[in-house]
C-alpha cells in the first residue's frame, strides 16, 4: 500500500478543517485526520494476514500501518513484510513496549491501536475520522464475536453497552487517542500487564471524552474464551475491576493464548 502521510505536510494545519469525502445525498463529510494503526504482535501468523488485508479494504486513504513484532518464534514478522508501511521487530515479548515505541515512530496525529487479531470493517477509518474529534481523548469501536455463538454476542452487547453509556472506559479490540497526548502522558504504564487499556483511557480523561463510535464494527477473535471457558474469563474481568479500585495490578499476568 503507497503510504500517502508524507503529503500531509502539504497541507500544514488545514489538515483538519478540509474536506475530503462527501457521502451523495448525505448531510455528512469527512475531514483528514492523520491515522497511525499500530498493531503490536506476538507470535500472530495465525491472524495477522487477515488484519492487515482488512486494512488495504479501507475506503480512506489518509494512513499508515505499523506493525511491531515482539518477542516472536514464528513467522509473524514474514506475514507483515510488504503488507504494513513500517515493520518492527523487538527481541523480547511486551506489548506496552511495542506499543510505546510504535506511538514514537508514528506520522499521524491520531493513534489507533489495533489488536493482531482484530478485523476492521472497511468504513471504518473513515467514520473514526469524522467522529473523533479535538474533544475527544480517549475512545473505541463497536466489537464484535468472531462468532456468532449467542453467549459471545451476549457478552459483546453487554460491553458494547457499558462502552456506549462510558460506564466503563474500556475498548473492544481497538483503542483510539491522540498521538500529542499519549507522549505527553508517557503512553502506555509498561509494568502493567492487566487493564492497561483503561488505565490508559482513565489517565487521558483530563484532555476530553471518551467516545464509544457505533456506527462502524471491529471483529475479534474469542480464542481466549474458547480456551479457557466464557465464564471463566468473564469472572476474571470482574475479579480484576474490582482489584483496580481497590488494589494495585502490577503484579498480574495475563496467560498468553494463541
Amino acid at each position: 500500500m503507497e503510504n500517502p502521510l508524507p503529503l500531509v505536510a502539504k497541507w500544514k494545519k488545514a489538515a483538519n478543517q478540509v474536506i475530503i469525502r462527501k457521502q451523495t445525498g448525505k448531510a455528512e463529510s469527512t475531514p483528514i485526520r492523520t491515522i497511525s494503526v499500530v498493531i503490536p504482535a506476538h507470535n500472530e501468523e495465525r491472524y495477522l494476514r487477515r488484519t492487515l488485508e482488512a486494512l488495504k479494504r479501507q475506503d480512506y486513504d489518509w494512513f499508515e500501518i505499523i506493525v511491531v513484532a515482539n518477542g516472536c518464534t514464528d513467522c509473524t514478522a514474514e506475514v507483515a513484510k510488504g503488507r504494513c508501511n513500517r515493520l518492527v521487530t523487538l527481541s523480547k515479548k511486551s506489548l506496552d513496549v511495542a506499543r510505546n515505541l510504535s506511538a514514537r515512530l508514528a506520522k499521524g496525529k491520531l493513534l489507533l491501536f489495533l489488536d493482531a487479531d482484530t478485523i476492521l470493517a472497511s468504513q471504518a477509518l473513515r467514520v473514526i475520522a469524522r467522529e473523533f474529534s479535538r474533544n475527544h481523548s480517549a475512545g473505541t469501536v463497536k466489537g464484535r464475536p468472531d462468532t456468532e455463538r449467542f453467549k459471545y454476542r451476549l457478552v459483546y452487547a453487554l460491553k458494547n453497552f457499558i462502552h456506549r453509556l462510558s460506564l466503563h472506559r474500556g475498548s473492544s479490540g481497538v483503542i483510539l487517542c491522540w498521538k500529542r497526548q499519549f507522549i505527553h502522558l508517557g503512553g502506555f504504564d509498561e509494568g502493567l500487564e492487566v487493564r492497561e487499556n483503561s488505565e490508559l483511557m482513565r489517565r487521558l480523561g483530563r484532555f476530553g471524552n471518551y467516545k464509544y463510535i457505533g456506527d462502524v464494527s471491529a471483529v475479534t477473535s474469542m480464542r481466549r474464551y474458547d480456551q479457557q471457558g466464557c465464564g471463566r474469563v468473564v469472572w476474571l474481568w470482574v475479579k480484576l475491576w474490582f482489584r483496580s479500585i481497590f488494589g494495585d495490578l502490577h503484579n498480574r499476568h495475563y496467560e498468553s493464548v494463541r
